[in-house]
């Protein structure tokens, strides 16, 4: 009976020494804290934006009047020209945005012709003679647009949107040379045409992508297509005129800049230290 009470002792001292042992050798490891960073979330609010571009200018048709009749331009042509513009927005959504934006159109010339009758040539016959017509415009476009965002990969997020306003078309003096279609170098004297200026309703469509610089700093590459409604845009002179333009159309490529003052949403977690595992000794 004594051996059975010895052995269970030693069995019992040996296990106890084992387990300090092993709380000796093998230390408890600690891990450091991690801190996790909130995704930096883009500015909302209110924001302000410049905007450059390049357009390419079209009318859709070109009339005039001479004697009570009306006749078209056998070409009208309109060269590109710059444009640059600003305005202020408002970030509604993570997804939707709008604007009031100002454009300034830069110098746009037209080039057009007609074939009519003039007075030069032998006797008093009025012959048959092309003209060429000359003149440029100028405008300042006021648009509400609205943008809504369909996809965002990285930091590029694509955007579609539409605009509604009016545009202040300014067009200059026009110069009209009638000359012998056979004879080209036998002219009329040319003859200048006030120009005309006026208020046209304007549509817009946009697409492009916006590239996050930082937080409250976007990058915008894209595209618009501007309408502008027609109207008058030559006076009358020597019995002919008014002149009037049917729809002008843009087709222009921008880039642009977009800076918000809602600030930047990040959230850093407090630290809290970690639970340790109990030690027995």
């Amino acid at each position: 009976m004594k051996k059975i009470a010895i052995t269970a002792a030693t069995l019992g001292l040996a296990t106890t020494m084992s387990a300090n042992a092993a709380d000796i050798s093998t230390p408890p490891v600690y891990h450091a804290p991690e801190v996790t960073h909130h995704e930096v979330k883009s500015a909302t609010g209110w924001y302000l934006r410049g905007d450059v571009g390049f357009a390419h200018h079209k009318l859709r048709r070109a009339d005039y009047t001479v004697g009570g009749s009306t006749n078209n331009f056998v070409t009208a042509k309109l060269k590109s020209s710059f444009s640059v513009g600003a305005g202020v927005g408002y970030q509604v959504t993570d997804r939707f945005r709008s604007d009031l934006t100002l454009d300034y159109i830069g110098k746009s010339d037209f080039t057009g012709s007609t074939v009519a009758g003039c007075g030069v040539g032998a006797g008093p016959t009025v012959a048959d003679c092309t003209s060429t017509d000359l003149t440029s415009w100028t405008a300042w476009s006021l648009m509400a647009n609205a943008y809504v965002d369909v996809f965002t990969y990285g930091r590029v997020t694509g955007y579609v949107g539409a605009g509604l306003g009016a545009t202040y078309i300014n067009w200059h003096e026009l110069s009209n040379t009638a000359c012998l279609t056979a004879t080209p170098t036998t002219c009329d004297p040319t003859v200048t045409h006030g120009g005309a200026k006026g208020w046209r309703a304007t549509m817009a469509l946009m697409a492009g992508a916006s590239v996050k610089i930082n937080c409250a700093l976007d990058a915008d590459l894209g595209y618009r297509y501007r309408y502008m409604a027609g109207g008058r845009f030559f006076q009358i002179a020597s019995g002919a005129g008014p002149g009037v333009t049917r729809s002008l159309h843009s087709h222009e490529a921008r880039a642009g800049l977009r800076y918000s003052f809602g600030g930047c949403d990040t959230h850093i977690p407090p630290y809290e230290p970690p639970t340790l595992p109990p030690v027995y000794k």
